[in-house]
């Protein structure tokens, strides 16, 4: 690149944003040479003592300097007329002259010209100095709540939001004695910021910005300068959109007038209900706008200046990277009042990837980093989307101290809400929950009968138990489960109508075990995104065996809670509700040394055991039928788990039976111990019944000790009656299928009950 292309480029200002704007221009191919302006402790760049709003010693700089191209940032600079001095000398400026600038130095101006543009905002009045009498007359007029804000310059602290009349009234006054006044209508809605680059007679708009004025998180207390913000702000708008609105009409009417607009124009925004409303015009970037934004720009900031500045600029000059920018501000203690200067900061050494500290109030002192200013430093995240910038923004934060230093821990916090404009954007389809209860109305319905009040789609089932009258002591038995992981196997297989029936014959087994038949089932259903006709498939096998079991499925609960489960996933419980005589309660008296344990087979593992057997089976392909297998992997693990009620039935009120025990989550070796009396074991002998191919092959491939792999999985025993060794043939013949004698009951010698494997 020649000479001639080789810039002197002077900063003028000692905020964040004004390093932010110094660390963007040190790195274009025009600057050869950065000056600053005055500069902080922490800016690159030659420092000089000129004060940013000193015209007559700003003009001597540059041209002791030979400055070429000066970029404004603070506010007072362009009220002061730095641009029309500069523009005297020939001198490049970046900003709007002092003419101008009053679109921000007097608040009266600015909205009154917005209202004569149609620019839409909230009725407003203003008042001279010392009329607080006419302007509360006007706001108790209004009838409304109104923000008072001062027509001058105030650094973004000379706006008031009352919380009360009392409040009001005292800002009018307190305001009305520093100056001209304006009072406007308090809008409600989240705030964005909306920048746009202007050449006189186009304005580019940046990315959308949020910035987070309040001291307090949440949004609460005094407004400050501004304690963070975040971009690209998520709005329901494009920036090209907002900007034609209330940008363009702005640079065409000051071209019209011959007074071309050149430089930033920010417009605060609010979105209310009825649309977004203007609520005030800045002359400059934002600070700390300008920190994110900034640090979003892949196009040369020196170039995009000269292109404003010499009225050559394009949309296509604007280019920002695919990526989100977070900042956060640390203050000074007791700021925004009286801040506390001179604290010493340490931690800034830390360098972090995509993280950049600029400072605000900071100068050395003896080797030392002091603080000079209530905003002290800027601390900015970028990342590849807003949750992992705003992690890192937060990580560097936390390594840099000061005393009494202070910042926001939510900055951002609208964010995740911004983008939603209805349940579903959440991730929660109301309507497919409602079309999964059409779907499911049918198989609800098969196992109804005339004692079903108020099924699916009622806030609660509701039945009729006047037979109940039957019963000399009628006992609700009531249990309520899950099918657990083996419901990821079905859902990654979509395989998941045998799901339903686990979870139904699971409950009847647990109500079984105590004597009860069973009266009705309720389900919950709960999963990432819902799924109709995946919901209708599952309640489907519920209505299957709910059926089998002759008992009711009054429907239940269908919920859908993305971020909660992972995508595809869902999860299964239910209740079900049997009722007993209360003389053929289980487990009966009598249960002792000598009792004989009978088995009746399981069909596969149930419902139990499988966040083990997805593991250990994670590499095998699942449609492969490995020896002794002779059907694929895939079946034999989700063969749904079977209900032992009509096999039972004829031994259930059989005094000869003292207990049953479903062998569930715990195996043989947890579950056996429920019935024992205090002091009786049982010895279990693992070769008395035929084991199941699966658990062979399981056994096979598992290095698990004995009782670990039978208090994990049931092994091939899925239920346990207890009787006394001479009512057990003729229990057993009574049992239309095969079982098994599979372990004795013992005297443990006042020892825990507990199994012996042998």
């Amino acid at each position: 690149m020649n000479a001639k292309n080789q810039l002197t480029v002077l900063i003028l200002g000692s905020g964040g944003r004004e390093h932010a704007m110094a660390h963007s221009v040190r790195q274009s191919l025009r600057c050869s040479r950065l000056l600053v302006s005055p500069g902080n402790g922490g800016m690159p760049g030659e420092q000089r003592a000129v004060a940013a709003d000193d015209v007559p010693g700003i003009v001597a700089l540059c041209q002791a300097e030979n400055v070429d191209l000066v970029l404004i940032g603070p506010e007072s600079s362009l009220a002061a007329g730095v641009v029309d001095a500069l523009n005297a000398i020939g001198v490049k400026a970046f900003g709007p002259t002092q003419q101008l600038a009053e679109i921000e130095s007097s608040k009266v101006f600015s909205r009154e010209l917005a209202a004569c543009l149609g620019i839409p905002g909230p009725r407003f009045a203003t008042f001279s100095e010392g009329d607080s009498d006419a302007a509360i007359a006007w706001w108790r007029e209004l009838d409304a709540p109104v923000v008072v804000k001062q027509s001058g310059l105030a650094g973004g602290k000379g706006v008031v939001v009352p919380t009360s009349d009392d409040h009001t009234r005292a800002a009018i006054v307190a305001a009305c004695e520093v100056g001209p006044v304006v009072l406007e209508e308090m809008l409600k809605g989240p705030e964005c910021s909306l920048m746009a680059m202007c050449d006189g007679a186009l304005a580019v708009p940046l990315p959308m910005a949020q910035d987070h004025k309040r001291i307090g998180e949440g949004d609460v207390g005094a407004n400050t300068g501004g304690m963070g913000a975040y971009a690209p702000a998520v709005v329901p708008y494009s920036a090209d959109e907002l900007s034609t609105t209330f940008i363009q009409p702005i640079v065409d009417y000051f071209a019209r007038k011959g007074t071309p607009y050149k430089g930033v124009l920010y417009a605060g925004l609010m979105l209310t209900k009825e649309g977004p409303r203007l609520l005030e015009y800045n002359c400059r970037f934002g600070d700390p706008e300008a920190q994110v934004l900034l640090s979003l720009l892949s196009t040369d900031v020196v170039e995009l200046a000269l292109a404003c500045v010499d009225g050559t600029l394009k949309p296509e000059h604007v280019k920002t990277k695919p990526v989100s920018a977070h900042a956060v501000v640390m203050t000074s203690a007791h700021y925004p009042e009286t801040p506390r200067l001179g604290d010493v900061i340490t931690g800034l050494e830390h360098v972090e990837l995509h993280t950049n500290v600029f400072h605000g109030g900071t100068k050395q002192v003896n080797g030392a980093l002091v603080t000079t200013g209530g905003r002290v430093v800027t601390v900015v995240g970028v990342g590849p989307d807003l949750e992992s910038a705003r992690g890192k923004t937060y990580a560097r934060v936390q390594r840099i101290s000061f005393a009494g230093s202070y910042f926001r821990r939510d900055i951002a916090w609208r964010a995740p809400g911004n983008g939603l404009t209805s349940y579903s954007a959440a991730g929660v389809n109301i309507d497919e929950g409602n079309r999964a209860v059409e779907l499911l109305k049918k198989s609800v319905a098969s196992t109804s009968s005339d004692n079903v009040l108020r099924g699916i789609g009622a806030f609660g089932g509701a039945l009729d138990v006047s037979f109940l009258k039957e019963y000399d002591q009628p006992v609700l038995v009531a249990s309520t489960d899950g099918v657990g992981t083996k419901v990821e196997l079905a859902a990654r297989e979509n395989r998941v109508h045998g799901t339903g029936i686990d979870i139904v014959n699971h409950c009847i087994n647990d109500v079984l075990v105590q004597g009860a038949r069973p009266l009705f089932f309720l389900d919950y259903i709960a999963s990432s995104k819902i799924n109709a006709e995946m919901v209708a498939d599952v309640v489907s096998g519920m209505s299957e065996a709910c059926a089998a079991g002759d008992c009711v499925l009054l429907g239940g609960e269908t919920a859908e809670m993305p971020g909660v489960y992972a995508p595809g996933a869902f999860d299964i419980a239910g209740t079900l509700v049997g009722v007993v005589d209360k003389k053929d309660l289980l487990p009966r008296e009598g249960v002792g040394s000598g009792d004989v344990l009978i088995g009746l087979a399981s069909n596969g593992p149930h419902t139990n055991g499988y966040s083990l057997l997805r593991r250990i089976l994670d590499w095998l392909p699942l449609d492969v039928a490995p020896p002794p297998l002779t059907r694929p992997l895939i079946d034999e693990l989700l063969m749904p788990h079977r209900s032992y009620l009509n096999v039972l039935t004829p031994v259930l009120k059989n005094p000869s039976v003292k207990a049953l025990v479903h062998i569930t989550g715990g195996g043989l070796v947890e579950n056996l111990p429920r019935v024992f009396p205090e002091g009786v074991s049982a010895t279990v002998h693992t070769a008395s019944w035929p084991k199941p191919p699966l658990f062979e092959f399981i056994e096979s491939v598992m290095s698990l000790e004995t009782e670990e792999l039978y208090r994990t999985l049931n092994m091939g025993i899925g239920m346990v009656l207890v009787v006394a060794p001479e009512n057990a043939e003729q229990i057993r013949s009574l049992i239309d299928e095969e079982t098994w004698v599979i372990g004795v009951l013992q005297d443990q010698n006042g020892d825990s009950s507990r199994v012996i494997l042998r």
